[in-house]
């Protein structure tokens, strides 16, 4: 079944196939200029450094919601072994892992939607098979940095957390700027904070994972109108679920990847975060949130480090 009208005239609205070259492989990521960067690292007052990750372990978030997306299984390979054959000289100890590239916080690429036979930039369905991406494979993203800016939905809804199901358009997104003192700009990159990762702190990773706030398919318009270059939120789903109509399943991320070639990302725990942007009053930072060049990747694992 097709997406609805409103869909597909918002789809038309925020489209930028063609805006930074026919081959272009970056989207609103090209958004995030030097100058961008350079205004950003004036931000650092303090040199305080804050981690937005979770922890990469076997009982993670994933409960088999994707099939395939697997929790971290690190294996030992070796264990204090001496590869010289003497045990008083250089020893070493090894390990593997072997994860779903989303399995915790992470950043899908724009190899990672695709729907009625398009995909970011005119990129042909061919350009993802066995091997990865071919296009739009996270590799292509060679650094993530650049301005951070955390809206706190829930603290300015008044609540810890927002119920499963909220959704959130252009109307909270505004509030939360407002009442964070920040003016949105060019090419920064937004963290949407709805406290639904307490779920996982505590322990109900099932709740996590089958109902959360989150962005509804308007909120893709204020994106593109503020020209943001990444956007990441607490949740699982990135957008909100259940969605807003059931028989259109996961229509942000078509909107988001696909036509407006925006980088986002789940499953960040923006809680120290936001303590501390509450504490201080300062909502913006510089972010470092490169991912791991994985050849063809439709994602990857991030370490989001906020510096204040």
């Amino acid at each position: 079944m097709p997406y609805p009208e409103r869909f597909h005239q918002l789809a038309q609205e925020i489209n930028n196939w063609g805006r930074w070259g026919d081959d272009d492989e970056l989207g609103t990521l090209n958004l995030i200029t030097d100058e961008v960067v350079k205004r950003a690292a004036g931000l650092v007052q303090h040199g305080k450094r804050i981690s937005c990750a979770l922890p990469l372990h076997l009982h993670g978030l994933q409960i088999g919601a994707v099939p395939g997306r697997v929790n971290p299984l690190k294996t030992m390979v070796s264990i204090n072994h001496p590869p010289m054959g003497d045990p008083t000289m250089f020893c070493t100890s090894d390990d593997v892992v072997t994860m779903g590239l989303q399995a915790a916080t992470h950043w899908d690429s724009l190899a990672h939607a695709s729907y009625d036979g398009r995909m970011w930039n005119g990129a042909p369905y061919e350009s993802v098979d066995v091997w990865g991406a071919h296009r739009n494979g996270i590799e292509k993203v060679k650094h993530l940095v650049g301005r951070g800016v955390l809206l706190d939905l829930a603290r300015t809804a008044g609540v810890e957390r927002l119920e499963g199901g909220t959704v959130i358009g252009p109307d909270e997104l505004d509030a939360a700027a407002e009442a964070a003192k920040v003016t949105i700009e060019a090419g920064d990159i937004i963290l949407l904070r709805t406290g639904w990762i307490q779920q996982v702190h505590a322990g109900d990773n099932m709740g996590y994972a089958f109902g959360s706030p989150g962005p509804g398919i308007e909120a893709a318009g204020w994106f593109a109108k503020h020209d943001v270059g990444a956007v990441a939120t607490d949740n699982y789903v990135f957008e909100v679920y259940p969605f807003e109509d059931e028989q259109y399943p996961v229509p942000l991320h078509c909107l988001n990847i696909v036509e407006m070639g925006l980088t986002q990302g789940q499953n960040w725990d923006l809680e120290p975060l936001a303590a501390d942007c509450a504490d201080d009053g300062v909502h913006a930072f510089l972010l470092d949130a490169s991912p791991q060049p994985f050849v063809g990747g439709c994602g990857s694992p991030v370490n989001p480090v906020a510096i204040k």
